[in-house]
């Protein structure tokens, strides 16, 4: 018998802080038009989120749809086991895009690695036809203007889940897109990596190729350090993790010719697993098994206008191991990819603004314009949304004074977003409010590598307060920076400002500050003095550690300090957005 209820759960849930007021343009740790953040609090509040059960005699399905639409619990109820790992609280990381990664779950993402809402509320819709429940999932990707919609679904005697993800581009231009399903499952010492045999892309201190040998490499505890496995060349296209002392494990299988991407993350056992315990309550260790329609997460594919994708996929909970030789691709009747409900934009509240202009141009009733976002609340303009150009010119030339500057802000932040560099120049170079200085000095510094022009910029600031806020004066520092010695006393002074602020990358500059200074042995105390927290996929403290140990003479370890909290991988892939 199927069923299916939805309820308000009550979670721990941990705040995030914003970055700051520059917008998220030519951004390497973002990705535009969403805010980015730099810690998390270590105490939680509470608060509901929104969560759909479906169900059968043989499986429960609870799917999230405030958290990006991901699937929350798996339970085989054969065994009454959760397969899925479960973090206990909501507690982001800073993982590249957003630096607001939360684990556990099914992640789905889309158009790029790692959802840039998984931390949002997005549209969701159930319906039961025939002797299947459906549940839809997604919105329209305001960074993108993408259509994007993931399907659950059971029918009455399925033991598995089916998942099928379409995505559509209705704009104008062809848009670059990655997608991958995300796992993860509880890890223990004695978790058994069940995956294919082939050829293997190993990304971990470096890129190498092995070969997948289930007797060298398939128990966890073989593994000692985090590391990713990309199949090249598997032998067959199911593979999943089971956990003999939980008695439960989750198996993944698809078409290989619609999702021929298959990857294990794992943290390993020993130093790196500290990694998995900063996104959850307890000290306990996760594994990620993927999927997606992509082999690797080096590589994107490109939508034309009008494209549609669509991939189907399977998540079958187990109570006993499987041989995955012998898992079955599933024969399941679905709906036709036609009738998959699309969304449009979701009212958020940083998309609403810019959802109730774009209505009112339509009506072009100047008396109904809304009033522009506040400039202290980051709400910036969707690149997805085309027409928001038209719309933000059409409320410059009916507005006027204040009201008209902030707009004219908002139309050149919006070009910035949509790359159109000079032309925002253009614009923001006559708008006097001082947020504009901040875009100019962004495009400046990391468009034109026009540093001087953008010190000259932010001087104009009025605002003590805004100059003086850590990302204005961390920006500010970097362009400083590449102007030699003869902007070494102006760092300082700018620093020694915000002296008191254990802001860390505010450290960072004032590292980087005694390095150029040549004060090589302050530099290095102070670097590794500090227990900075983790963030992945981000090198700026080793590289200083690097330079510092070459400068001074001392011992090149190959391993980094833990205390810098960067991960030991070599780069790879297309986790950025914009490579500063």
């Amino acid at each position: 018998m199927l069923q299916i209820h939805e309820f308000k759960e009550t979670l721990l849930n941990h705040r995030i802080q914003s970055s700051g007021p520059i917008p998220t343009i030519l951004d390497s740790e973002g990705v535009y038009p969403y805010e980015s953040y730099v810690e998390t609090a270590e105490r939680p509040d509470l608060k509901e989120y929104q969560m759909v059960v479906m169900e059968n005699r043989f499986i429960s399905i609870k799917v999230c749809p405030d958290l990006g639409g991901k699937v929350y619990s798996i339970t085989d109820k054969k065994s009454g086991r959760e397969v899925l790992y479960d973090s206990g609280a909501v507690r982001p990381v800073r993982i590249l895009p957003r630096m607001a990664f939360i684990s556990g779950g099914i992640e789905v993402s889309f158009p790029i690695s790692h959802t840039p809402v998984q931390i949002e509320q997005v549209q969701y819709k159930w319906e039961q036809i025939d002797n299947r429940l459906y549940l839809w999932c997604g919105e329209r990707e305001i960074s993108s203007g993408m259509h994007w919609t993931v399907e659950y679904s059971i029918g009455e005697s399925d033991a598995f889940l089916t998942q099928r993800a379409l995505f559509y581009n209705s704009t104008s231009k062809k848009q670059p897109w990655m997608s991958w399903s995300n796992a993860a499952v509880p890890a223990r010492e004695d978790s058994l990596l069940h995956f294919p045999k082939g050829q293997v892309l190993c990304h971990s201190d470096q890129l190498t190729t092995i070969q997948w040998d289930s007797e060298k490499y398939g128990l966890l505890k073989q593994h000692d350090r985090m590391s990713g496995y990309f199949w090249e060349k598997p032998e067959c296209n199911a593979f999943g993790v089971y956990t003999p002392s939980l008695g439960c494990g989750l198996y993944h299988i698809a078409d290989s010719k619609q999702v021929p991407g298959i990857k294990l993350w794992t943290y390993g056992i020993g130093r790196d697993e500290r990694w998995a315990h900063v996104s959850s309550l307890g000290e306990n260790s996760y594994i990620e098994i993927q999927a997606g329609p992509i082999v690797d997460q080096s590589i994107k594919e490109e939508l034309e206008p009008g494209e549609h994708h669509v991939h189907t996929e399977y998540w079958i909970p187990s109570a006993v191991p499987l041989t995955i030789e012998e898992i079955d691709l599933p024969q399941v009747q679905l709906i036709p990819p036609n009738v998959i409900p699309q969304f449009e934009w979701i009212e958020r509240r940083k998309v609403t603004p810019w959802m109730n202009l774009l209505q009112v141009y339509e009506s072009q009733n100047k008396n109904d314009i809304p009033p522009a976002p506040s400039l202290v609340e980051n709400i910036w303009p969707p690149s997805g949304m085309e027409d928001l150009g038209d719309a933000l010119n059409w409320a410059i030339s009916v507005t006027e004074n204040e009201e008209n500057e902030v707009w004219r802000y908002y139309f050149g932040v919006w070009q910035a977003g949509t790359g159109q560099f000079e032309k925002a120049l253009e614009v923001l170079k006559n708008v006097s409010i001082d947020w504009a200085r901040l875009v100019e000095a962004r495009i400046l510094i990391h468009a034109h590598n026009s540093c001087q022009e953008a010190v000259k910029t932010l001087k104009q600031i009025k605002s003590v307060s805004l100059s003086l806020h850590p990302q204005v004066v961390i920006e500010r520092d970097i362009a400083l920076s590449h102007l030699g010695e003869i902007a070494l006393a102006e760092r300082k002074m700018w620093l020694d400002q915000v002296a008191s602020l254990e802001d860390e990358e505010l450290i960072e500059r004032k590292i980087s500050l005694l390095y150029d200074s040549g004060q090589y042995e302050e530099a290095h105390e102070l670097l590794e003095s500090r227990s900075f927290s983790l963030v992945h996929q981000r090198y700026e403290r080793s590289k200083l550690w690097l330079d510092l140990q070459k400068k001074l003479g001392k011992k090149i370890d190959k391993e980094f300090p833990g205390s810098l909290g960067e991960d030991r991988l070599a780069a790879f892939g297309q986790y950025r957005v914009f490579e500063g």
